[in-house]
């Protein structure tokens, strides 16, 4: 079972977002077996789940905030991990345990920018992470290039010790998507090709064996 755990500890920064449509992508383009374990309080993916058509292709709910991965499906290809805000510490290095690739969501706000570099390096710390036992990237999230923090957003980038595998931008289309139970890739195309253009860096990567250890 594949492992992908998307982590920040500064809250509202689109973890929920992401891992619905990594899980999304993974169970209606790979044709796998996906879970989608949801450790936040909030139960924003629990909540999109519930929305979701039974015609799609099934993603397997665990309310991992209640009731931990007791009842993960083990025959699951894929875990998707929305991991709760505030993760430090001893808590951090237990949410990474159960990963094997990591991914970092980053907003453009001078707020995120500087909680996002202490939480990177926190992240690098962890004795897993330092081992090279988990992967980690780097994604900006609802980003608006003619916006005068993106250039403060992509200094900050350039100087982090991890790759930075896409750029996504702030968009209505993820709002339709999780009001329907839908991923991005499931949206009709003509309505979210640019935003599955960003994508595909983040997925390459995520299907290659760079973001496994």
């Amino acid at each position: 079972m594949r492992t992908i755990m998307v982590i920040n500890a500064k809250g509202g920064c689109g973890k929920s977002t992401l891992a619905t449509n990594i899980a999304g992508y993974f169970a209606s383009n790979w044709d796998a077996v996906v879970s989608l374990a949801d450790f936040d309080p909030q139960g924003s993916s629990l909540d999109w789940l519930a929305k979701r058509p039974p015609e799609r292709d099934k993603i397997h709910a665990v309310d991992a905030h209640n009731e931990g991965l007791r009842h993960l499906d083990r025959n699951s290809d894929f875990l998707i991990v929305d991991s709760p805000a505030r993760s430090h510490g001893s808590e951090l290095t237990q949410m990474v345990r159960h990963a094997e690739t990591v991914v970092v969501p980053v907003l453009p706000s001078p707020i995120d920018i500087n909680a996002a570099g202490k939480f990177v390096q926190e992240l690098l710390d962890v004795g897993k992470v330092e081992r090279k036992e988990v992967k980690v990237a780097v994604v900006a999230n609802r980003v608006r290039e003619n916006l005068l923090i993106y250039e403060e957003l992509e200094k900050f980038l350039d100087t982090l010790k991890v790759p930075v595998i896409a750029r996504l931008r702030d968009t209505q289309n993820y709002i339709r998507a999780y009001s329907r139970g839908l991923g991005i890739h499931e949206l009709p195309e003509y309505l979210s090709w640019p935003d599955q253009e960003q994508w595909e860096p983040l997925v390459k990567w995520l299907e290659s064996k760079r973001s496994q250890p």
